[in-house]
């Protein structure tokens, strides 16, 4: 069974009473970190039944997976599968306030610039703050970004600094060492002749193609074919999509998160700590999801990486012409779904807005 019949059928079998207490046990295990009781549940929220009766109701989620039972306590707490269900079945559309909205606004002006990276690390920033969960990005993939030019532009006698500006407002840079002093029209003549045959090409085909594109070009000037030699070689550095992923992982303040109950034990910090040092790891869990245009939430074990088994990965895609990025938070499974949902689809539309051409 694939995990798409298994979301389906999450929640099938619990009848109106139990889906009635569940929501109870995740609002109230939300709202206050502690688990949850029948008492609590029965002053709390208007179930109509009796303190008993919730508690063998409770028992009967238990043993349907969608409740724990820690040692520690009488109460109950939610498991994945519960926040599963609240999400796919119970969760109520969120509007933020006009103030929370103006924050979110007010940041991303403090970008100062529509750059993409600068804009989405304060986007980053904004989400951390509002939500109380760890903000989290990947900038835009770039393996079908296309070239707008190439600039070739003297340093001095001996040195070149390559510049390609990638759709988007993405620029790459690659210093060039020069054997022999190139005149200054021969760099002007080549400039021309490198993006008649590379500009409007995307980044994949020129690392796989670059040679090619470029065997035949002579231009009849001094020193171009000796340019055009070490471009070649050059070229493979600037347009390498290697380097692009793992280091273009944007995160916020994890302090927020450090101050949740989840985090309390040395042991949980050191690893939430470990984790955001682990940008090859994020990086994967990011540019692996896939959104087809909604907001993508995954919980706990739901969650490729044991690393992530504990946390909540709530996610949406932002565009840069026809690039896209993804943006959103990281918590821990117990965290206020309706609102961070709609602060990650607030945010990621903004992104996008402020970025369209």
């Amino acid at each position: 069974m694939s995990a798409v019949d298994k979301r389906i059928l999450v929640g099938t079998d619990l009848d109106d009473r139990e889906r009635q207490v569940l929501e109870a046990v995740v609002r109230t295990y939300v709202d206050t970190a502690e688990p949850a009781g029948s008492r609590t549940l029965s002053r709390r929220f208007d179930l109509g039944v009796s303190a008993a009766t919730v508690r063998n109701t409770m028992g009967d989620l238990e043993d349907k997976g969608y409740l724990s039972h820690p040692h520690t306590s009488a109460g109950r707490v939610p498991t994945d599968l519960a926040y599963r269900f609240y999400v796919d079945r119970l969760m109520a559309p969120f509007t933020l306030s006009s103030v929370e909205q103006e924050n979110i606004a007010r940041e991303l002006d403090a970008a100062g610039s529509p750059a993409v990276e600068r804009l989405v690390r304060h986007a980053v920033r904004a989400l951390s703050l509002i939500s109380n969960e760890l903000g989290v990005a990947m900038a835009p993939r770039l393996d079908t970004a296309v070239l707008e030019k190439l600039e070739l532009v003297q340093v001095s006698s001996d040195k070149v600094l390559l510049v390609a500006t990638i759709q988007g407002g993405v620029v790459r840079t690659v210093y060039v060492d020069l054997p022999v002093e190139v005149p200054e029209r021969t760099l002007i003549t080549l400039t021309v002749a490198l993006n008649e045959r590379l500009a409007g090409c995307t980044l994949e085909e020129l690392r796989r193609t670059l040679p090619e594109r470029l065997r035949d070009a002579h231009p009849d000037v001094a020193g171009a074919s000796e340019l055009l030699n070490i471009f070649v070689q050059s070229g493979a550095e600037l347009f390498s999509l290697d380097d692009l992923y793992s280091s273009e992982i944007h995160l916020g303040s994890t302090s927020v998160l450090a101050a949740q109950p989840e985090f309390g034990s040395g042991e949980r910090l050191k690893g939430l700590i470990e984790l955001t040092e682990r940008r090859d790891l994020l990086a994967m869990a990011m540019g692996n999801r896939e959104h087809r245009g909604r907001l993508r939430i995954t919980i706990g074990g739901e969650n490729d990486s044991e690393e992530l088994s504990d946390l909540t990965l709530v996610t949406a895609e932002y565009r840069v012409g026809t690039l896209k990025g993804v943006i959103g938070v990281i918590g821990p499974t117990r965290m206020p779904y309706e609102k961070v949902v709609a602060i990650v689809d607030y945010t990621s539309s903004l992104v996008t807005h402020v970025l369209a051409p």
